[in-house]
């Protein structure tokens, strides 16, 4: 991970019909970065999410790209991918129809098209699968299809909404390993947003943590648990990690 940043968020606010979802929040995320967007369900991240890849319109603040704002762009000249949590692919099309199908509207990657879906579709151990619709898939082999299709268009900055949660928990460890595996080899951002506080502890390297709209610490796992900002990071972060630690502990020693 560099020190250069690759976005910055400024005074992002989103208002829907009066209610205030996000209060000026601001944040930014390096390079090569794996940054968790971690709060309870209805804390404003997957909105943050939506905001940055182009889906929904903020009310006011600024989303720079490199520099550049990206506000008022559509979500195809913004540079990012978005895996969803219910992976999202054409149940009428087989894994490699489902890699493929984004970069025949890519100019410069059509001519591609079928290499690079079968370069990811053997990246991603997904050879046997291949020619498989998404029903004869596991939960866990259709995400890895859905990280595959977006990795396919080679975004500059990945987002991940709640991509595990729907998954068992052996497949939940195997995938996060495969993340972790993934970012490192296509050296890609990610923005990662999760409600499970041992899932963004094992797979970040800074986390945000939110509260009702608003960013109430960033900092790496670390110093997050050596200096939490306040009793609300306490209580939902750190208390609620040891209570999963203590209750393994009478059975693993």
């Amino acid at each position: 991970m560099t020190d250069n940043k690759k976005l910055e968020i400024k005074g992002l606010t989103k208002i829907y019909s009066g209610k205030t979802v996000l209060d000026k929040v601001s944040f930014d995320v390096k390079s090569g970065e794996f940054l968790s967007i971690l709060g309870p369900s209805g804390c404003g991240k997957t909105t943050i999410l939506r905001l940055l890849i182009g889906l929904s319109e903020p009310t006011a603040g600024e989303i720079l790209f490199e520099g550049k704002d990206i506000a008022s762009l559509p979500p195809s000249k913004r540079q990012m991918g978005i895996v969803f949590q219910n992976y999202a692919l054409f149940q009428n099309m087989t894994v490699f129809e489902n890699i493929r199908y984004a970069l025949k509207f890519d100019p410069e990657k059509k001519a591609r098209a079928n290499e690079i879906a079968q370069q990811l579709i053997d990246q991603l151990g997904l050879a046997e699968h291949r020619d498989k619709k998404p029903h004869k898939l596991s939960g866990g082999q259709q995400q890895r299809v859905a990280i595959a299709r977006t990795l396919a268009m080679n975004p500059q900055i990945i987002l991940l909404d709640e991509p595990l949660s729907a998954l068992d928990v052996a497949t939940r460890l195997t995938l996060r390993a495969e993340l972790k595996r993934i970012q490192s080899q296509f050296k890609t951002t990610m923005i990662y947003i999760t409600h499970d506080q041992e899932e963004a502890f094992s797979l970040s390297d800074r986390i945000l943590v939110m509260d009702e709209g608003k960013v109430v610490q960033i900092d790496t796992p670390e110093r997050i648990i050596a200096s939490p900002a306040n009793e609300y990071v306490q209580d939902f972060v750190i208390k609620n990690l040891k209570l999963k630690i203590e209750a393994l502990q009478k059975y693993v020693g």
